[in-house]
């Protein structure tokens, strides 16, 4: 509709278009404008109207060498065509067009500056936090009188009476919520709520049902494959690195009790009880290195980041172990332990010197 905009422009003289808002004009004067400036018959097919947009097109170019030359010429021969071209397409696809329906062509309008804020309903001022406040506080309180009218309409029809819903009524009731719901119907059933009308339903009052109990972040489908490898006693790999952690972890903190009794205060002062604990840590290295193997594989496999383990390290157990007051200490390690640790180390020894031999 911007060519017919344009080309009524030059139609009205400027004195009428300061003094006259819109314009109402017919199709059919209009298309006989547009032929006028192309300066052929309202008769003329499209070939026609075609050769005569070209020639004209060459002589009123801005850029062409010529005295007819304008760029206000030039739009006024382009929309012309445009419009043209329009109709005849409406004509070859068998559009019916009312050529005596009358136009409106109105002056343009653009949104006043200051209404920068329409989500609202124009309530409010401020910044976009403060008019989101102002407008709850305004449907609060017009939920209030809304609230207020029902009781008093319902009062005034009387208990056996009926009312009759009409003229206003769905009116002031097509008002919603953000999310949706009537507020006059949720006050009403939470008054319903409060007299008991619900008591009798089915399952008041009761827990709901294991079937009911699910993850909602889970969809229907993964929580009944769930359940089923649960019937079947099936327990998640992480469950059970878990368990063997905690287990490996206590029993190896049970071993570091039963040694510490040997030992003074931690750290290590006198030569011998450092060589002693460096042949122990020696002989739980490997105990250790699996266990912490144990740990990097939980780690991966864990849902909860939260239940993630640290690695361990011998001396950092018995640090904390060492420091418990109700263990015995400073005692004399027994002859028997000592013969058989000192054959094991030597046989440990005598393995590593053959295989050395052989590198």
């Amino acid at each position: 509709m911007l060519p017919a905009v344009n080309i009524l422009s030059n139609l009205i003289s400027p004195l009428n278009a300061t003094c006259r808002r819109a314009v109402h004009l017919k199709k059919r004067e209009l298309y006989q404008q547009c032929f006028r400036i192309l300066g052929v018959h309202e008769s003329a097919d499209q070939e026609t109207v075609r050769r005569a947009y070209l020639d004209l097109v060459k002589r009123v170019h801005p850029d062409a060498d010529s005295d007819e030359a304008s760029n206000e010429r030039f739009q006024q021969v382009d929309e012309a065509f445009k419009m043209l071209q329009e109709k005849f397409a409406k004509s070859r696809r068998n559009i019916s067009e009312n050529e005596d329906e009358e136009l409106e062509f109105d002056i343009r309008h653009t949104a006043p500056q200051h209404r920068q804020y329409l989500s609202n309903e124009g309530i409010g001022v401020g910044t976009p936090f403060q008019r989101q406040k102002q407008y709850q506080q305004v449907r609060a309180m017009k939920a209030q009188e809304r609230v207020l009218e029902h009781r008093v309409e319902k009062a005034a029809a009387g208990e056996h009476a009926l009312m009759r819903k009409g003229g206003s009524y769905y009116g002031k009731h097509a008002i919603k919520t953000k999310y949706g719901i009537d507020r006059v119907v949720e006050d009403l059933i939470q008054e319903a709520m409060s007299k008991g009308d619900f008591n009798n339903l089915n399952g008041a009052g009761k827990p709901l049902s294991l079937a009911q109990t699910q993850n909602p972040y889970l969809d229907f489908t993964t929580h009944k494959l769930n359940k089923i490898m649960l019937d079947n006693g099936f327990t998640p790999e992480w469950i059970t690195l878990s368990r063997d952690i905690r287990e490996a972890a206590a029993k190896l903190k049970q071993q570091l009790r039963n040694e510490r009794c040997y030992y003074g205060d931690w750290p290590l002062a006198t030569l011998e009880e450092q060589a002693a604990w460096q042949k122990f840590a020696q002989l739980h290295a490997d105990d250790i290195k699996q266990l912490n193997k144990t740990i990097d594989k939980y780690n991966l496999i864990v849902p909860i980041l939260e239940n993630q383990y640290f690695r361990l390290t011998l001396d950092r157990l018995a640090e904390s172990v060492f420091k418990e007051p109700d263990l015995k200490r400073n005692m004399k390690r027994p002859q028997q332990l000592q013969a058989k640790a000192e054959p094991a180390n030597s046989e440990r020894g005598f393995m590593v010197n053959l295989f050395s031999m052989f590198l």
